[in-house]
């Protein structure tokens, strides 16, 4: 695998250990998790600045981070799986598609 990729990983579990935190400590309601990376999912999308050269499958990769930490704040589980919710976006983003 990718280091790179290790390293995604890694971040996006200690964003998402953070945004638990957030929760538990009582500064951050779900609600207002889930709204502000949604906000940051829709602009990050509607980027009119980058190239339209992109391809979907770039779009998608870009995307996927906000996603999954939507998807971790939905579980608030601070223990999940990597793999189990990456595969869950995944899953989604298919049979949205």
């Amino acid at each position: 695998m990718n280091t790179a990729n290790l390293q995604m990983e890694g971040m996006l579990m200690a964003v998402s250990a953070l945004c638990c935190l957030l929760r538990e400590k009582g500064l951050a309601e779900a609600e207002e998790i889930d709204a502000a990376l949604a906000g940051a999912e829709t602009a990050l999308a509607g980027d009119r600045l980058r190239p339209g050269q992109l391809s979907s499958a770039n779009v998608e990769a870009m995307l996927f981070p906000l996603r999954f930490l939507r998807e971790a704040n939905r579980r608030a589980l601070p223990g999940a799986a990597y793999s189990e919710i990456a595969g869950s976006v995944g899953r989604m983003r298919r049979t949205t598609a």
